[in-house]
C-alpha cells in the first residue's frame, strides 16, 4: 500500500510439522511376576505414529497449527553500518532488544506471524495467478487464503488492507468492485500488493508479475531499487538520501519496446512509508520516503517499521487519480460532524466495528452484507469522515512496477520481516 498522492536470513515457511518426536515407542518391558518366577516380556503396544500437519493446496490451514509455541521465524537481517555499526555488540541495545520482544506492545512475534502469512500466500499466488483469470478470483483467492492463515479475529488478526492488483499503467489502489470483468492477459505487467495484521501489526508487502519477457528489465530495475532502499535504510538515515539512492539505482535501467529503449522512471508522486498499529501510513505525522532525491532531512528512528516500496514506469514518472474507487479508510482523528442521513450513521457503525482505521474496499462491504451502501459512502467521504483512495496511474500505453518489503529497525539490527525465497 502506498504513502504519497492520497495513496499511500531468508525465512523458508515450514510447510511439514513432523511430531514423531513427541511419541517414542515403548517396546519390550520387562514385568515381574509376583510369585518370582520367571520375568516375562510384555510388549506394549506401539502408539501410533501422528500424522504430519502439511499446508493445504490452496492454503487454508492456520498457522497456530505448525508454529504451537508462537515463535515465528525471523526474516533477513541485515546489519548497520557506519555511525550505528556498534549497537551490532553494544549490550546496553541487545538489552533493549530483548525487552521489546518481551513486551506485549512491541512484541516482534505478532509482525513475524503476519509475515509468514504473507510468504505462504504469495508462495501460493505466484504459481496460482495465469493470464485467463479474473482480477476478483485473484483478489479472493488471496484474501481467502489470509484470513485462514493467520485465523482471522475481528480486529485482532487479519486482511491488512485491499488486495491491489493494479495493471500495466496503474501503479496502485485498484481492487476488483462487485461485476468487475476485468480478465488478466497474457502481456499484462500485474501488481500484486496485498497485506496482513496482527493485533494492528500490519505487514505491507507487494512484487509484480509478468508473463512474457518484455518488460523484465522493468521488474528488474524495481526490485533492485526497493533492495537499495532497504540496504540504506537505518537508525538516523534522513529519509531523502534513501530516495536518491532508489532513484539512482532505478534509473540507471532501461526497457527495449519493439526496438525502442525506454528508460525507468522512479514515480516522483509514489513512497514508502512508515506504519503506525493499525494505520498503514503512519497516520499523523507519519514518514514518507520518495522515490527520487529530495531535501527531506526527516531521520529514520530506532522501533520504527518501514514499507519499503518502489516504482518504476516506462512513461513519465508521475501518476494521477483515475478510475472508480475501490479503497476506503476511516480518517484517524476525523472530525465530529452530525450526518444527516441515517444510512451512512449505521454504516458507519459497520466501518468502526470490522475495520477500525484499516483501509477496506467495497467488496469487503458486501461481504459483511451491507447493501446500498454508496450514497451513505460517499456521505462519509464528503464529511472528511473516511478517505477515499481512487486507482493511481501514469499515462496511458505506459507500464509501471512494483516491489516492497516490510522493514523494522531493532536496537542491534535491522530486519526485512517479509523476505521470503522469491524475493
Amino acid at each position: 500500500m502506498t504513502g504519497e498522492v492520497k495513496a499511500k536470513e531468508e525465512a523458508i515457511p515450514p510447510a511439514v510439522v513432523d511430531d514423531d518426536d513427541l511419541d517414542e515407542e515403548e517396546d519390550g518391558v520387562a514385568e515381574v511376576h509376583p510369585s518370582g518366577g520367571d520375568a516375562k516380556k510384555k510388549k506394549k503396544k506401539k502408539k501410533p505414529k501422528k500424522k504430519k500437519v502439511e499446508q493445504s493446496d490452496p492454503p487454508r490451514i492456520g498457522l497456530s497449527k505448525f508454529f504451537h509455541d508462537g515463535i515465528y521465524p525471523e526474516g533477513e537481517l541485515q546489519e548497520y553500518k557506519d555511525d550505528n555499526a556498534w549497537r551490532i555488540t553494544s549490550e546496553e541495545m541487545r538489552y533493549n532488544e530483548r525487552v521489546a520482544n518481551e513486551d506485549p506492545e512491541t512484541t516482534y512475534q505478532d509482525i513475524r506471524r503476519g509475515a509468514e502469512v504473507h510468504r505462504q500466500v504469495r508462495r501460493y499466488a505466484r504459481k496460482m495467478i495465469k493470464p485467463g483469470m479474473s482480477m476478483t478470483e485473484i483478489a479472493e483467492n488471496i484474501e481467502n487464503g489470509i484470513r485462514a492463515l493467520v485465523e482471522e479475529n475481528g480486529l485482532e488478526s487479519g486482511v491488512g488492507f485491499p488486495t491491489g492488483l493494479n495493471l500495466n499503467n496503474c501503479a496502485a489502489h485498484y481492487s476488483p468492485n462487485a461485476g468487475d470483468t476485468v480478465v488478466l492477459q497474457q502481456s499484462d505487467v500485474l501488481k500484486v500488493d496485498f497485506g496482513v495484521h496482527v493485533k494492528g501489526r500490519i505487514l505491507d508487502s507487494a512484487f509484480t508479475l509478468t508473463f512474457e519477457p518484455t518488460y523484465d528489465k522493468l521488474l528488474e530495475a524495481v526490485k533492485a531499487a526497493t533492495d537499495t532502499g532497504i540496504r540504506e535504510a537505518g537508525i538516523d538515515v534522513r529519509l531523502g538520501e534513501i530516495g536518491g539512492a532508489i532513484q539512482e539505482t532505478m534509473e540507471s535501467y532501461e526497457v527495449e519496446v519493439n526496438g525502442k529503449a525506454y528508460p525507468v522512471k522512479a514515480i516522483e508522486n509514489l513512497s514508502g512509508h512508515s506504519i503506525n498499529k493499525y494505520q498503514i501510513h503512519g497516520g499523523k505525522g507519519g514518514k514518507s520516503i520518495l522515490l527520487v532525491k529530495n531535501d527531506d532531512q526527516t531521520k529514520m528512528e530506532e522501533g520504527e517499521y518501514f514499507a519499503i516500496e518502489t516504482f518504476g514506469s516506462t512513461g513519465r514518472g508521475r501518476v494521477v487519480e483515475n478510475g472508480d474507487v475501490s479503497h476506503y479508510a476511516r480518517v484517524v482523528d476525523a472530525p465530529h460532524v452530525p450526518l444527516r442521513l441515517t444510512s451512512a450513521k449505521t454504516l458507519l457503525k459497520s466501518i468502526n466495528k470490522n475495520f477500525g482505521t484499516l483501509p477496506f474496499c467495497r467488496r469487503y462491504l458486501d461481504r459483511l452484507g451491507e447493501t446500498k451502501y454508496l450514497l451513505a459512502l460517499n456521505h462519509l467521504v464528503s464529511q472528511g469522515i473516511v478517505q477515499d483512495y481512487p486507482p493511481l496511474c501514469d499515462q496511458r500505453g505506459a507500464m509501471t512496477a512494483q516491489f516492497e518489503h516490510t522493514i523494522l529497525l531493532r536496537p542491534t539490527r535491522k530486519e526485512v520481516v517479509s523476505r521470503g525465497e522469491d524475493y
